[in-house]
């Protein structure tokens, strides 16, 4: 009877630990980032409210997006955000969103004079990005020429503010919460809208996947998103 009990518990205990879910995310105002230690930013209170909402035990992580993504695509229990929604990655993971709806932008340092007129002149630049982020995807599917790739998104504004690169894609609420804090960049080039959201792994239960979207769903028909937004000096999603 002692054999059981003990292995009743070692069960319980495994069970319990498979079931909390690793959020991983990376650094990226004002959606993720790090700041003494406290992982916050509009995305990651969206997700702090849906698990409470849940009940869900979790983690919460930041890593460079590359490693994030290839954790999130191939370790079980796990979602990634905040995520753009595309056709290479649609059957990859299972989805929530939208935490965010968004244009991508193409920026250029102001005063720069680089201002394409479309993505097939921009392909004369050298484009900025992020490896495994949606704007690389974007990048490479276009065939641009030059891309100049970094760990993350810090890394690349410190690029083309320097002069190391001339162009750089990042989302068009991004770009403007930095023009709004004082960083000389200016819209060069918007190019298509997305949605982004929870890139899960396709091993999470789908009655998870299922109770977190009903609850962003909830946060987004209360109030509460927009809210969020407004706290970091972002548009609502409209």
């Amino acid at each position: 009877m002692k054999h059981l009990a003990f292995a009743l518990v070692f069960f319980l205990s495994g069970t319990a630990h498979a079931e909390t879910l690793k959020l991983l995310t990376e650094e990226y105002p004002p959606y993720n980032f790090s700041k003494n230690g406290v992982i916050s930013g509009a995305a990651v209170e969206q997700a702090e409210v849906m698990m409470k909402a849940l009940g869900t035990p979790y983690t919460l992580e930041i890593l460079p997006w590359a490693r994030a993504l290839s954790l999130a695509e191939n370790q079980p229990w796990t979602c990634l955000f905040t995520t753009g929604h595309d056709d290479d990655r649609d059957k990859r993971f299972k989805w929530v969103e939208p935490i965010l709806v968004d244009r991508m932008v193409m920026v250029h340092k102001a005063g720069s004079g680089v201002n394409p007129a479309n993505v097939e002149e921009a392909k004369r630049f050298t484009v900025g990005t992020q490896r495994g982020d949606f704007s690389a995807s974007y990048l490479q599917k276009h065939d641009f020429p030059k891309i100049d790739f970094a760990a993350d998104m810090e890394t690349t504004v410190k690029k083309l503010l320097s002069g190391r690169i001339d162009l750089m894609m990042t989302s068009e609420k991004t770009f403007e919460m930095m023009r709004d804090q004082g960083a000389t960049l200016e819209s060069a080039l918007v190019l298509e809208g997305k949605f982004y959201g929870f890139a899960c792994n396709l091993g999470v239960p789908d009655e998870l996947v299922k109770g977190m979207q009903a609850q962003l769903d909830k946060l987004i028909a209360d109030g509460t998103q927009d809210r969020i937004f407004a706290k970091y000096g972002l548009r609502p999603n409209r």
